[in-house]
């Protein structure tokens, strides 16, 4: 009975301190195999997926992301995207603080 109430709230604990961070985008971007238009996003990472949840609309969408770790913790939050077809195509998210960085194809 023990062992799954200290797994519980190890669960409990791993949930809770899920991390969000805030994202902006000025123009459509495609993220993996969803689109995401302009708006504000809260970016939360469990394991290899990235969620974004619209600000807005409250909705939110998953993608699979590569998560990898750099040398040293980024300044701020940074996405960076290339024009593929007329439409932003993220690339890369670095996220503030950490030295987490998300990479989508």
């Amino acid at each position: 009975m023990n062992k799954w109430l200290i797994a519980f709230a190890l669960l409990g604990i791993s949930v809770a301190g899920a991390k969000t961070y805030d994202i902006t985008l000025s123009d459509p971007s495609t993220v993996g195999k969803i689109n995401l238009q302009p708006g504000q996003y809260e970016l939360t990472v469990k394991a290899a997926t990235a969620i974004f949840r619209d600000m807005k609309t409250g909705q939110s969408f998953e993608a699979t992301a590569k998560v990898e770790q750099a040398p040293k913790k980024f300044q701020n939050t940074e996405v960076e995207s290339k024009q593929v077809a007329g439409r932003n195509r993220i690339e890369e998210i670095r996220l503030h603080g950490t030295k987490t960085k998300l990479e989508f194809n």
